[in-house]
């Protein structure tokens, strides 16, 4: 199968819901991400990227979610259901599509603290992933800083296969370089993944993702 731009449209979730992301979301998106802990694991390029002003994340946001290019797809992550029904609590992209090599990549990925070690991350993936398998792609990327313990816990237990560490790979908002930790899921794994995150999902309870305390 050829790979092909996929829709950007909405996806569906049991728990969350994705919808394009635009300018207009910026200002919830401010509420959900502008909090230093979101940026120590390398999102927004580290600490030193971390705008804890509304102009200044606003500023940062209409330059790193990358809006008029069609080689990225941002998504905005919103809750279903429950109290916080439509609450507005992160982000993620697939983008960098190459067709003819059937490659994509999901990240810059961030989410309201409030909402890790949920449902919302495994959900989040298991749209996306298949979103871009369902396009022909035979390969998804997914990367993290490799100083970020947590994030790269988080991916492999995705069920994605560490590639390796790209050194010197791009450079922190403080100047200094950070080395990146690849993974990969490709097309011949996905039915594995897929049950995989099937079951992390169905063996939480049908209650609506709760938010814990600030």
């Amino acid at each position: 199968m050829t790979a092909e731009l996929p829709p950007f449209e909405p996806i569906a979730g049991r728990f969350i819901r994705l919808e394009p992301l635009t300018r207009a979301h910026l200002p919830e998106l401010y509420e959900a991400l502008a909090h230093p802990e979101v940026f120590a694991g390398g999102f927004g390029g580290g600490p030193a990227g971390f705008r804890a002003d509304r102009d200044g994340f606003l500023a940062w946001a209409e330059h790193g979610y990358r809006f008029d290019t069609e080689l990225a797809q941002p998504y905005g992550i919103r809750l279903v259901g429950g109290a916080h029904d439509g609450l507005l609590v992160g982000s993620s992209t697939l983008a960098d599509f190459d067709l003819p090599l059937e490659s994509t990549h999901i990240g810059w990925t961030a989410y309201d603290p409030r909402v890790w070690g949920t449902a919302v991350n495994p959900e989040a993936k298991l749209l996306l992933l298949g979103r871009a398998f369902d396009s022909g792609f035979g390969r998804v990327k997914i990367q993290a800083d490799a100083l970020n313990d947590r994030s790269r816990a988080a991916i492999l237990k995705l069920g994605a296969q560490f590639e390796g560490i790209m050194r010197r790979e791009r450079p922190r908002a403080d100047g200094s370089w950070r080395d990146t930790a690849v993974y990969s899921v490709i097309i011949d794994e996905w039915p594995a993944v897929r049950a995989g995150l099937l079951a992390r999902l169905g063996a939480l309870s049908d209650h609506p993702v709760t938010l814990a305390a600030r």
